[in-house]
């Protein structure tokens, strides 16, 4: 049981409060950083082994994260020179990563069972498997169908369904072989360049809590409700847990003090 936290990215949608740290290492609820969460609930769901792909700021990460034994983790470290993409930077370690694992963004607030996705993978033989979740749209518009330059439909702020990435996925190693190391590669690219092939990624659709803390409105909103959704984000959380001491980071208020006002 192997998981890859994407962890390398500087967070710009996240500023001001990326400004002195990482966006893993923001604080939820003014006690956790959203990568403590995701440490604990992928030991927690039976994950022994991490790889932290690690780039901007990455020192703050590894001095934080150390070798994961307080989360009953063995941590190891990918480092990005320059931005690789969320396939890239494991393209030069696959020699380090089992034939099946997780991947997962590290600003993903989320109750989904990691366990659960993987062995769903493995039993698939899939390609990749992609964790998706149900949005909605809401236009601020009228929306106008036209044919040869007449309306011929006409919806008022319509709804638009679509089904997203979670940011969190089954791999397996023998997708990437073909890929060459070293070079900036995408989820895109990969999802493209497999269809073109006509090797179809499997879906794991998800109906719980997610929240991609990728702007200022989602972290405000993802502290709002972390009291009240803590035994569900932190399954099995007690007490006294070894290690979940509240993070010695600034607090959530610090950060929103950064925020520029009107």
């Amino acid at each position: 049981m192997h998981a890859v936290i994407l962890a390398g990215g500087k967070g710009t949608r996240l500023l001001p409060y990326t400004t002195c740290v990482p966006k893993p290492l923001v604080p939820i609820g003014d006690r956790y950083s959203i990568l403590e969460i995701v440490l604990h609930q992928l030991s927690h769901f039976g994950f022994r082994h991490v790889t932290l792909a690690i780039g901007h700021m990455g020192p703050l990460i590894r001095a934080f994260v150390g070798d994961g034994g307080r989360w009953g983790l063995k941590v190891n470290y990918l480092e990005e020179t320059s931005p690789l993409g969320t396939i890239g930077p494991m393209l030069s370690a696959l020699n380090t990563l089992p034939e099946h694992f997780l991947v997962m963004n590290g600003d993903v607030l989320t109750d989904l069972n990691y366990g659960k996705l993987l062995r769903q993978h493995i039993a698939s033989r899939a390609p990749v498997t992609v964790a998706t979740y149900a949005r909605e749209v809401r236009s601020e518009f009228g929306v106008l169908d036209i044919q040869e330059g007449e309306i011929v439909k006409f919806r008022e702020k319509p709804v638009f369904d679509f089904m997203v990435s979670m940011g969190v996925y089954g791999f397996s190693r023998s997708t990437l072989n073909r890929y060459a190391p070293g070079q900036p590669f995408g989820f895109d690219d990969l999802v493209l360049d497999l269809l073109a092939r006509d090797q179809h990624p499997a879906s794991f659709q998800f109906n719980g809590y997610w929240l991609d803390i990728g702007r200022p409105e989602d972290y405000d909103r993802a502290n709002a409700e972390f009291n009240s959704r803590l035994n569900q984000l932190m399954p099995g959380f007690g007490p006294n847990l070894p290690g979940f001491d509240p993070v010695d980071l600034p607090d959530a208020a610090d950060l929103r003090a950064l925020q520029p006002s009107n």
